[in-house]
């Protein structure tokens, strides 16, 4: 087990995170030997969606992000969905949780639409990352050079565009959080 001893936090938003992108990382990050930590903006029981529009399943909220610190955590793990990314990244707490991880130099993973909380955490200038290509123009804007591959790594941050790249994604984010800290990530915080 790769990952035996490391916690990680995933966030979900209340109806909001895709399924797949929220799942399959969860399920390679406990598979790999990590403890993972459901983090979401209320308590109880958080509802994903499949294509943003349908209902996905329920998943236990462990934590509220205003009963959590990046200290706690080895790694954090974003998932997308337009409408959990955009709940997500309108949450004050939640973006500067995020923006704690680059501070501390930590991995992160993050997939699809998920990189709009990159943007409002002010951690992209410099960065080469993936999206989901509509994110494109607000990388860009927050000083990101944007790419067009299943994914990338950069200095502890790895993106991918679409559930299509899940494999990849779960891959190199295992292998990341593995390597842990990364000091150059710091730089970019």
């Amino acid at each position: 087990m790769t990952l035996q001893g490391k916690k990680i936090a995933i966030l979900i938003a209340p109806r909001g995170t895709e399924e797949p992108e929220f799942k399959q990382p969860k399920d390679a990050v406990e598979a790999a030997g990590a403890t993972v930590t459901v983090i979401g903006l209320e308590s109880g029981q958080a509802q994903t969606n499949n294509n943003d529009l349908d209902a996905g399943s329920s998943y236990t909220v462990d934590k509220t992000v205003s009963d959590v610190s990046a200290d706690e955590f080895d790694g954090l793990v974003i998932p997308g969905g337009c409408v959990g990314a955009d709940k997500l990244r309108a949450d004050k707490a939640t973006i500067a949780f995020v923006h704690a991880f680059f501070q501390q130099a930590k991995p992160v993973g993050v997939i699809c639409h998920a990189p709009w909380l990159l943007v409002e955490a002010d951690v992209l200038n410099g960065r080469t990352v993936t999206s989901y290509p509509t994110v494109r123009k607000d990388i860009e804007n927050a000083g990101g050079i944007w790419v067009d591959k299943e994914v990338v790594v950069d200095k502890g941050l790895v993106t991918s565009r679409t559930p299509k790249d899940l494999p990849a994604f779960c891959a190199k984010i295992v292998e990341e959080f593995e390597e842990g800290k990364h000091p150059q990530q710091a730089r970019s915080a």
